[in-house]
């Protein structure tokens, strides 16, 4: 089975097991945990800010919707008013 995001990045189980072993290697088994949790903060906080952007967006859109309406209502109201003020 695989994750969107490993399809996105076409990277299969042994490859992943080669990186985390390098890393291992590299970084040393005290500093990946540590590393492993910085990246999961930081992929947590780019996540909760595109939340918040996305969410912002449509409460925007969700205003503006209702700032047309009111206009709309306003131009009817305006239209009727000049209809009945031409009698």
């Amino acid at each position: 089975m695989h994750y969107p995001i490993l399809l996105f990045f076409e990277v299969g189980g042994g490859e992943i097991l080669l990186i985390m072993l390098a890393a291992l290697m590299f970084f040393g088994s005290k500093n990946v945990p540590q590393i492993a949790r910085g990246l999961g903060k930081g992929m947590r906080e780019i996540r909760d800010a595109s939340n918040s952007i996305k969410s912002e967006i449509v409460r925007e859109a969700e205003r503006v919707k209702e700032e047309s309406g009111i206009t709309r209502e306003l131009k009817e109201v305006e239209s009727e008013i000049k209809k009945n003020t031409e009698l």
